[in-house]
């Protein structure tokens, strides 16, 4: 297996529809992520400022470079509603070569995506 960079799997949770596909439109035009997913109707239950609260949220998971977490999460935190938004990467401790490689190649400049099939890496 070639030595690649490494890459990590981002989350943040989200309240609405609209705040997901906004924020994974932009992160994948900033070519600061390769693949977003949203998965609807999560179930939060959470302490916050004293009160337990619960939430119907949408999780983002963001498929990136590790060296994009900083860029990745001051992105989020621009567009994000929340005044502390969840912003967790996980390492990704193995991968399929090709996915990684086209995890990685999608976010460098010059990359034009119509060229690959990214649909086959969703």
């Amino acid at each position: 297996m070639p030595d690649l960079d490494p890459i990590v799997l981002m989350m943040t949770s989200v309240g609405t529809e609209q705040q997901a596909v906004e924020i994974s439109e932009e992160l994948i035009a900033r070519r600061l992520a390769t693949c977003i997913n949203i998965v609807p109707c999560l179930r939060s239950i959470y302490r916050w400022k004293g009160k337990v609260c619960e939430d119907t949220e949408y999780l983002l998971l963001i498929k990136t470079p590790a060296r994009l977490f900083d860029a990745v999460s001051a992105a989020i935190r621009e567009f994000h509603s929340y005044e502390l938004p969840e912003i967790l990467a996980l390492p990704v401790t193995a991968a399929e070569t090709n996915f990684q490689q086209w995890v990685l190649q999608m976010v460098e400049p010059g990359e034009d995506p119509a060229d690959d099939d990214a649909s086959d890496y969703d």
